[in-house]
């Protein structure tokens, strides 16, 4: 399978931030947010992507301040974060300082109190009745009608409202997979000619890859966790990530991620879900076949769970004990042409060791250049093992202590407990 699409050049070594607007500040403000731009971007930060910053529907609200998804108005600001021309503002100066920036879609569902609940009312599933439904158990939003190619056109309108007045770079489009594949074509067709977007379904459904160019690893994710539980092991870790290789197209960029706003505030942190292996496995998520995902405040780390329809600013310690690591793993995927994802040229290798039960290694490989991955995902302190693969033979450079040290088959390691490594050449 091959999209007739192409991704924007940049995509392939990307990473992409995910900024919780309503909780990155007390204020929760474009402006205030806008402070913070020089350090992502010295932290390697390439793609930010906005929440949905839309006007949030009134009724059936949930909490104090709603669901960002439940949306009643796509083409407005919502004022808590500012007028539009804030987020413009915002925009222009991310921009400048060499972010793209994507914005968050809700093309399933609105808010009950939508202005097409009164503009035109026949855009929705309605039941015998004629009241609106909403879908599964989401009691604050209402389903649209994917068979009304008027509201079709209008959801095209009002994606291209964004592009034209905030020039954004691309689309993160919510539960991609609910809304018909034939919609998402329809739109990248339309959209992609007033400029080259990058698009990213929230969806493990192989065949949105004929119109999205990134989309989610949540089974690795699920995987990962049950690791951690000691309910799965490293070969169910790597079966997985074979399947990956195997089912989705070559061209196909996935995004890992530890961590990200559904997570955070409906199961807890990377450090309640992953406890110590949260490090090794964000390594993991930044080194292997596509791009990593940093939730807002996972540099610091962010430890709590952040409330999804009420005010809870995250504590900035000021201290940002994970920058650096951050900033090593974004500036490598970034630099480093074996770290692309969705590149047919880049091979990836496991390599095999004397404690496979406890270590995870692998190699990315394009053409000479290499990175090399060793994770220790156990408990064990002082864990000695020899690397087994010929593939491995010259000088490496530790990425995060930047010493040089020759490698080779047969050589013994000892790590202790999450250590983790990353090597290149």
């Amino acid at each position: 399978m091959q999209s007739e699409f192409t991704p924007p050049g940049w995509a392939h070594n990307t990473n992409i931030y995910e900024v919780n607007l309503r909780q990155y500040t007390p204020e929760g403000t474009c402006h205030a947010f806008a402070a913070h731009l020089p350090r992502l971007k010295a932290m390697g930060v390439q793609t930010l992507w906005f929440m949905p910053i839309h006007p949030i529907g009134k009724v059936n609200r949930l909490g104090t301040l709603g669901s960002y998804y439940s949306i009643s108005d796509h083409q407005a600001v919502n004022p808590e974060y500012g007028t539009l021309d804030d987020f413009k503002t915002l925009v222009e100066e991310a921009q400048k300082m060499g972010f793209k920036i994507m914005l968050d879609w809700v093309a399933n569902h609105t808010a009950w109190d939508h202005v097409w609940t009164k503009t035109n009312p026949e855009y929705y599933v309605r039941d015998m009745y004629g009241n609106f439904q909403s879908p599964f158990d989401w009691k604050d939003v209402i389903q649209i009608d994917h068979n009304s190619e008027e509201e079709q056109e209008a959801m095209i309108n009002a994606m291209q409202f964004w592009i034209q007045e905030c020039n954004i770079d691309g689309f993160r489009c919510d539960m991609a997979h609910l809304t018909p594949l034939s919609f998402w074509k329809k739109a990248r067709e339309r959209l992609d000619k007033i400029k080259p977007l990058f698009w990213l379904a929230e969806t493990e459904e192989i065949n949105y890859h004929d119109v999205f160019d990134t989309s989610y690893t949540w089974e690795f994710l699920h995987t990962m966790e049950a690791y951690w539980r000691k309910e799965k092991n490293i070969e169910d870790l790597i079966s997985i990530l074979n399947n990956y290789l195997a089912f989705f197209p070559a061209t196909a960029i996935r995004m890992f991620f530890t961590s990200n706003h559904d997570e955070n505030s409906h199961s807890g942190s990377e450090y309640e879900r992953m406890g110590d292996a949260a490090l090794p496995f964000a390594v993991l998520c930044a080194t292997w076949g596509g791009i990593p995902l940093v939730y807002s405040g996972q540099e610091m780390p962010l430890k709590e769970r952040l409330s999804f329809y009420d005010k809870d600013a995250i504590n900035w310690t000021g201290e940002f004990l994970l920058n650096d690591f951050y900033k090593t793993l974004l500036l490598l995927h970034s630099s480093h042409p074996a770290l692309r994802g969705g590149d047919p040229e880049v091979k990836t290798i496991r390599i095999h060791t004397t404690q496979d039960d406890c270590i995870l290694a692998y190699m990315r490989k394009y053409n000479e250049k290499q990175v090399l991955v060793v994770l220790n995902l156990s408990s064990r302190n002082d864990l000695g093992f020899d690397i087994q693969d010929e593939n491995i033979n010259g000088s490496y450079q530790n990425c995060f202590s930047g010493s040089i040290s020759g490698i080779m088959s047969g050589m013994n390691f000892t790590m202790q407990a999450w250590e983790f490594r990353v090597y290149q050449k």
